[in-house]
């Protein structure tokens, strides 16, 4: 269980600046609040507890955005927030939060965070579990846009650190001295990168000088944390900016380190090809689409798998030395980001329709046809022809069948032969010999 520090023996991060933006300087409308996020303020509220809206539903309010998500952050223990909501559960060991439960949705609340009192590890916070207030609470947060607090009491906005101020410039700031808050906690670099892609801000100068510096230092960030903030950056509805500024940034090595050499050698389709299905994506998610963590990685390693596949020995049957290629991208792609096994298996199935799709003997149609990885290995063929593969024929093939309704689609299985042409492994050039 957290620490509550008694009186003001706490650290303060820095010095006291609190600016109070008034409801007739901001433009937070509670209409855009949820009923349920209302109730949990007021409630607190009345029972004598501080109670605010803090992070980024604050920013994106004030951004005219809607939010996805809704914080809260009061003075309140754990348990007493337990006490004031039947419909609550207290989770978290290092760190405790109140989740308050609701038919359709559940709200999180969390206890004001202090300073960090444990020892660190190579500058990274590796125990963060001090209760504290309001201001301490500010100065621990990363950046200054995510350091507003809105209450219901009188409908203002706390700013401790400008960034209002930020706001309104169109700046991601971290706070405090960039080179420490970036060895506390390496993925704020990668966030930083979210939020100016997200928001089309720019980066403060001062948070981007120690990037380059510090950038090798992701790799003491644990795989699966890094997949999971990879796809924060590729499924968060703005990826094509994201992966632009991963370049701008040298960065995109420390996640794909094969994708980022293909397109330092000019590969002849990868920045396209990529380039194209994340602008597709994007259009997805703001069309309140799925999108497919399985596509997402199947089509960025697409041209590294068959890169690997050209490096294999060319007197391997082409079954076994595309399985190979696939088990060699995979694993080199997990040391640094974990993808999950059954992950895994989903990508290696649309990469295993690619050559099925361009080269169908006519009795396999139905079966590939009806794989449950078929939209998306259609879909990934689809972006390689737009990307300057010469896939014309195959891809109108399946568009035709796909539209045709059974009886059309007998007929185009029909019309074709017994066997396709298959399709051949690369033959070894002169440099390889």
């Amino acid at each position: 269980m957290g620490k509550k520090p008694k009186g003001s023996t706490a650290k303060i991060s820095s010095p006291s600046s609190k600016n109070i933006v008034s409801r007739a300087d901001h433009t937070i409308s509670r209409k855009k609040i949820p009923d349920n996020v209302l109730k949990i303020l007021h409630r607190l509220n009345k029972a004598g507890f501080e109670a605010y809206l803090v992070g980024g539903c604050v920013r994106d309010l004030l951004l005219g955005h809607n939010p996805k998500d809704f914080d809260i952050a009061t003075d309140a223990l754990p348990e007493e927030v337990r006490k004031l909501f039947r419909n609550c559960r207290l989770i978290g060991k290092r760190f405790r939060l109140a989740h308050i439960f609701f038919k359709q949705e559940i709200m999180e609340v969390a206890t004001f965070r202090g300073d960090h009192d444990e020892s660190t590890k190579g500058g990274m916070i590796m125990r963060d579990n001090v209760y504290g207030n309001m201001e301490e609470d500010a100065f621990r947060r990363d950046f200054t846009i995510n350091a507003l607090y809105y209450t219901t009491k009188d409908f203002s906005v706390a700013d401790y650190t400008d960034g209002m101020a930020d706001l309104e410039k169109g700046l991601v700031r971290l706070i405090g001295d960039p080179e420490t808050r970036f060895k506390e906690d390496p993925v704020r670099i990668l966030r930083a990168i979210r939020f100016i892609s997200k928001l089309n801000f720019e980066m403060h100068k001062d948070t981007a000088k120690p990037i380059d510096k510090l950038s090798e230092s992701l790799a003491l960030v644990p795989s699966a944390r890094l997949f999971h903030e990879a796809l924060k950056i590729f499924h968060g509805g703005y990826a094509l900016p994201c992966f632009k500024n991963l370049i701008k940034h040298n960065l995109l090595s420390h996640l794909l380190p094969d994708v980022d050499r293909q397109i330092k050698e000019n590969h002849p389709h990868t920045l396209t090809f990529i380039e194209k299905a994340l602008h597709n994506t994007d259009d997805r998610i703001a069309n309140h689409k799925t999108a497919s963590p399985a596509f997402l990685f199947a089509m960025l390693l697409w041209y590294p798998t068959m890169q690997h596949l050209d490096e294999t020995d060319p007197e391997f049957p082409h079954q076994i030395a595309f399985d190979e290629a696939m088990q060699a991208s995979l694993r080199k792609q997990t040391q640094l980001l974990c993808i999950p096994k059954r992950l895994a298996h989903s990508i290696k199935d649309i990469w295993r329709l690619q050559p099925m799709l361009e080269n169908t003997p006519r009795h396999h149609i139905d079966r590939i046809y009806h794989h449950p990885r078929f939209r998306a290995a259609y879909d990934l063929m689809l972006l390689r022809n737009e990307a300057g593969e010469d896939l014309d024929a195959s891809c109108k093939w399946w568009t035709d069948f796909n539209k045709s309704e059974q009886p059309d689609q007998d007929h185009m299985v029909g019309k074709l032969k017994k066997t396709r042409k298959k399709r051949r492994r690369r033959k070894p050039s002169k440099k390889d010999s």
